[in-house]
């Protein structure tokens, strides 16, 4: 039994519900704190990312066509023999240049001076014979007035006349037909221009009319250029100039640029003369021949090159950096367009030829939209931007940028 005089400590009944209250109470003050209504700090706005931009602006600008062609002669012509004969003499060098007129190669000339002097000789016969029928028709006229012949004897007297009018006729027809054989001994260059090697050497017999030729002459300065076109792409020209979409050129020529090896442009520009009416069966296409200066002979027949031809004006093209051009994943051109509240959107365009350091837009975008140039790595579409940092606007693709095409190389499009 318990001695209850002895003092009884009660530390240990009164701890464990300390302990419990407290962790009552530090659980209340948590769920307290999780269901606190004040609203916490408000994190700042983002910032719209900055951006380049161009204003598209329609401007006047000659419609460029980049063709390719080939050189021709202005002129080309065989050197032939009219007579037949020993060549004796070549009077060129091969490979040089020669001038009309000029004494090419030399024919033996004694056979056809033996039938010169016979020519002469029976020209002259002839011409006495006349003589002498002249002076008897006139005589017997005489005596047919006095009745001393008869009208049989002066028509006989006549006709002999007459006759022999006509042997001297042929005589002399005769003799000129053989000066020109002993000048056609002589082969003389029937153009200028640049001679090539020699055909036929001394000693060769030559033949009269469709022989073998001795040598080619071309005339190189001026020289064509026969470009070739699809009837396509020239009946849309014909359409475009037709309802007012391009402009024809004042004098209804066009200059023309070549483009040689390497992109390299050739100095001098050339003019179109024509264009053929008929097209080619086998390519559907058609030639126009354009004259280019050629002083230095940098152009050589056969040649291939590609022509830059201006055929009409496009009163508002459009132009747009070239980096301001995108290809989709299915390999379309897009551009960026900043809307009116200054958001971003991508928009399919129809892109043309490459001008300088620009492309020529056909359809996609209008003049005045504004296009992204630069920042494209932190806008997605629908973003909000800030286009603040406004660039130039797009370079006027004038009539020399688009002649020259720039460096004369094509832009890769990203």
């Amino acid at each position: 039994m318990r001695d209850m005089s002895r003092p009884v400590s009660i530390r240990s009944r009164r701890q464990p519900p300390l302990k419990a209250l407290a962790g009552l109470t530090l659980a209340t003050l948590l769920l307290a704190g999780c269901n606190d209504p004040r609203p916490a700090a408000s994190q700042p706005a983002a910032t719209p990312p900055e951006v380049g931009y161009v204003t598209v602006v329609g401007k006047p600008l000659r419609q460029v066509r980049e063709l390719p062609g080939r050189v021709v002669p202005l002129r080309i012509a065989e050197v032939r023999s009219r007579v037949a004969g020993l060549l004796v003499e070549r009077n060129f060098e091969q490979g040089s240049r020669v001038q009309a007129g000029d004494l090419l190669y030399k024919i033996d000339p004694a056979p056809f001076q033996v039938e010169l002097a016979s020519a002469e000789a029976t020209l002259a016969r002839t011409e006495a014979a006349l003589v002498l029928a002249t002076q008897q028709a006139d005589r017997l006229k005489e005596l047919l007035a006095r009745q001393a012949a008869s009208q049989a004897q002066y028509d006989a007297a006549f006709a002999a006349q007459k006759q022999a009018e006509a042997e001297v006729a042929a005589a002399r027809a005769a003799r000129d037909r053989a000066k020109l054989n002993v000048a056609y001994t002589e082969l003389r260059a029937p153009i200028s221009g640049h001679i090539g090697r020699a055909l036929l050497t001394e000693g060769a017999l030559v033949e009269a009319g469709s022989g073998a030729p001795l040598a080619t002459i071309q005339q190189l300065d001026p020289i064509y250029v026969d470009i070739t076109q699809s009837v396509g792409e020239l009946n849309q020209l014909r359409r475009d100039l037709a309802n007012g979409e391009l402009t024809r050129l004042e004098d209804g020529a066009a200059d023309v640029q070549l483009v040689l090896d390497g992109g390299r442009l050739y100095p001098h520009p050339g003019r179109l003369l024509f264009s053929d009416v008929t097209a080619d069966p086998g390519t559907g296409q058609v030639t126009l021949r354009v004259q280019i200066p050629n002083p230095n002979g940098e152009l050589f027949p056969g040649m291939y090159v590609r022509a830059r031809t201006i055929q009409g004006i496009d009163a508002d093209a459009i132009a747009l950096p070239a980096q301001a051009i995108h290809r989709t994943d299915d390999g379309k051109a897009e551009v960026w367009v900043i809307g009116a509240d200054d958001k971003v959107q991508r928009q399919l365009v129809e892109v043309g030829n490459p001008i300088g350091a620009n492309w020529l837009i056909q359809s996609g975008v209008r003049p005045g939209e504004r296009v992204v140039i630069d920042g494209f790595q932190k806008i997605v579409a629908g973003m909000q931007v800030r286009p603040t940092r406004q660039v130039a606007e797009a370079p006027e693709a004038t009539a020399e940028d688009s002649l020259h095409g720039g460096s004369g190389r094509t832009t890769q499009l990203r």
